[in-house]
């Protein structure tokens, strides 16, 4: 029998480091936490996330159907109901007959609803501030370009 010789050690490869220099991962990370401080500024107000995007919409395309908010938003519809229906108990947004369709409801904003969504807005640009604070002015507008570009590439 022919002695065996020793294996040469052999270094392990590098797959979270570099799972974790990808620019899809960076991007999800910093979603992430964009998410979550975005999420924790609206929640001074009392708001959720979907709550907020809702009520965003009903602001800029109302009066609008729900149908419609379900479409331009991409929830599932039971979900725009009790979220509408979250909205509606607390005064933000109502539900009528629609401007061009009387027997068809729409949902509108109240005036409560936009006070709330400019304290918000207000709240968000904080959010990204602090996400952003690493980067100086001019490299926030670059990143901002760079990621328009990203999610709308040209053909």
């Amino acid at each position: 029998m022919e002695p065996i010789e020793p294996m040469e050690p052999v270094e392990p490869p590098r797959a979270l480091s570099h799972i974790q220099s990808l620019p899809s991962w960076l991007a999800g990370r910093v979603a992430e936490r964009g998410r979550s401080l975005v999420a924790e500024a609206i929640a001074g107000e009392g708001l959720k996330l979907p709550q907020h995007a809702v009520l965003a919409a009903v602001s800029e395309y109302g009066p609008v159907a729900q149908a419609d908010l379900v479409r331009r938003l991409g929830f599932d519809a039971k979900d725009v109901v009790l979220l509408l229906n979250h909205l509606e108990e607390v005064g933000l947004a109502v539900r009528g007959p629609g401007p061009h369709d009387r027997r068809k409801n729409a949902v509108r904003v109240t005036p409560a609803g936009v006070r709330i969504l400019e304290r918000c807005a207000e709240r968000v640009e904080r959010a990204n501030a602090e996400l952003l604070a690493p980067l100086g002015t001019e490299e926030r507008r670059q990143l901002t370009e760079l990621l328009s570009r990203v999610l709308s590439p040209r053909p």
